[in-house]
């Protein structure tokens, strides 16, 4: 009897655990074929503002996440087929050549995305086979939420309340037995030079900065594991709002490629007890897993609007501009704003910014600079390694005032968000060392410093650091 095969097309779900397409796939097929592909107009294109669409970090990141699923494979007795190309074109010559019934994969929702989907189906349509998606991104089921996807509430608060003590959280998925395939019928594929650039670390070892941003179900879990036993040893600690910026799980990259699934997170924050969940730290977790289905679902029901200048509620702003060289200034970190400046060294040294730094960069941008939000947005979009199309763009459509939640994101001064979010300045210090000698609340405003306190901290500003490109009143 012939054997039943299947393509599993590995997409942002680059994990074993709780992976819906994985699972569907094995429990159809007598062969099963992992693929993963390299789409240059990714890897190698270009947003509409001239960024690379996935930089150095990401792509690092990806690649390394890449070579673990492969060797996760094997341990399984399985393997990963690598390509460079177009998927919609690769995916439909491997499914002629191997004669598969069907083709596995997790759905994705954005514009980009959902074209090559629909070129895929039409491809494989006109050889008879067909696509089945998955779910795999989210911590909730669409089909388990209490209002249909357009229906979603605008507000995160009142999503919030309509889901969190209401609808359980499914169990994880566990990793199924993987029918193995021959490895004699098709060329497995090398995965040196998939990508089009250069991605070791430049001198100094920026991305031996952040070691512990290895790409990879290994690494996630083992992130994963290490964060749930610090935190039990030390309980007061609070992820988001307790000013202390660098005190963050560091687990979201893991989440945005698919290395941890949104369950195993909540699984594992269970599993502490009762008492872990009184921590501020868990709780915190807790809230950003669903912020991130709240955006993914904010996507889902505003289609393309969260990419085009009006977001969400169609309303341009007239008062933003392209203007280049003040973009420079900001994307630099040579604002004159220390609050401002940490963030965005960090970002181009590490690929990473914590969430209240985040807020601080982009509001500063749009709101005090007036640079058109969508210039910002492809810049994170290009750097991060979190990147993910809802979170980022309604979180910028939010900044802008051009979503609907907005009462969220009140446009806050620089200098009280730095009050909020680094009340020590222990963030500033770290990224500005130049800045490091300042005490207390003088390290976010260095340009009130008198003639004589200058002399005495060695900074002179134009020198050492930069003098401020506004001259802001501190409102709250």
């Amino acid at each position: 009897m012939k054997k039943k095969r299947v393509l599993l097309w590995f997409r942002n779900d680059l994990r074993l655990h709780d992976n819906e397409a994985l699972v569907d796939a094995c429990n159809t097929a007598d062969e099963v074929f992992p693929v993963f592909i390299f789409d240059p107009r990714l890897f190698e294109g270009f947003t509409s503002f001239g960024f690379r669409k996935v930089g150095k970090f990401r792509a690092k990141f990806i690649l390394e996440a890449v070579k673990d699923l492969r060797n996760r494979l094997r341990v399984h007795g399985s393997d990963l087929i690598v390509r460079k190309g177009l998927p919609e074109e690769i995916l439909f010559d491997l499914a002629k050549s191997l004669q598969t019934s069907w083709l596995f994969c997790n759905r994705e929702r954005t514009d980009e995305e959902v074209k090559i989907q629909d070129k895929l189906e039409r491809n494989l349509w006109s050889i008879g086979q067909e696509v089945r998606y998955s779910r795999g991104k989210m911590l909730y089921y669409t089909s388990d939420l209490p209002f249909p996807v357009t229906h979603t509430p605008d507000s995160f608060t009142q999503f919030r309340r309509e889901v969190e003590k209401i609808i359980q959280v499914r169990p994880e998925l566990p990793i199924p037995s993987i029918p193995a395939f021959s490895a004699n019928l098709i060329e497995l594929g090398d995965l040196h030079d998939m990508i089009g650039y250069n991605l070791e670390p430049s001198p100094g070892g920026v991305f031996e900065l952040h070691s512990t941003w290895r790409g990879g179900e290994t690494a996630g879990l083992n992130r994963l594991n290490r964060y749930i036993g610090q935190s039990l040893n030390k309980s007061s600690m609070s992820l988001a709002y307790n000013g202390e910026m660098m005190d963050t799980s560091h687990l979201s990259p893991y989440l945005s490629q698919g290395c941890l699934s949104p369950k195993k997170v909540f699984q594992a924050l269970c599993s502490s007890g009762d008492s872990g969940w009184q921590m501020p730290s868990f709780r915190d977790v807790f809230h950003h897993l669903l912020l991130r289905d709240f955006f993914r679902l904010s996507g889902k029901k505003h289609g393309n609007a969260i990419f085009k200048p009006g977001g969400i509620k169609g309303e341009v702003r007239t008062d933003l501009i392209r203007e280049k060289t003040l973009f420079k200034v900001w994307s630099e970190g040579r604002t004159g704003f220390p609050l401002v400046d940490a963030a965005m060294r960090q970002l181009n040294t590490t690929g990473y910014i914590p969430f209240g730094a985040r807020y601080t960069a982009a509001n500063f941008l749009v709101n005090e600079l007036h640079i058109d939000w969508r210039m910002g947005a492809e810049y994170f979009e290009s750097l991060l390694l979190d990147y993910d199309p809802c979170s980022n763009y309604v979180n910028w459509n939010q900044v802008a005032g051009l979503g609907n939640d907005v009462k969220e994101y009140r446009n806050l001064s620089v200098h009280s968000l730095a009050k909020k979010y680094d009340p020590n300045g222990s963030y500033v210090r770290q990224w500005l060392p130049e800045l490091s000698a300042l005490a207390g609340d003088q390290i976010h405003s260095p340009f009130t410093l008198s003639e004589e306190e200058s002399i005495r901290y060695g900074i002179e500003l134009g020198r050492q650091y930069p003098k401020p490109i506004l001259s802001l009143a501190a409102k709250d």
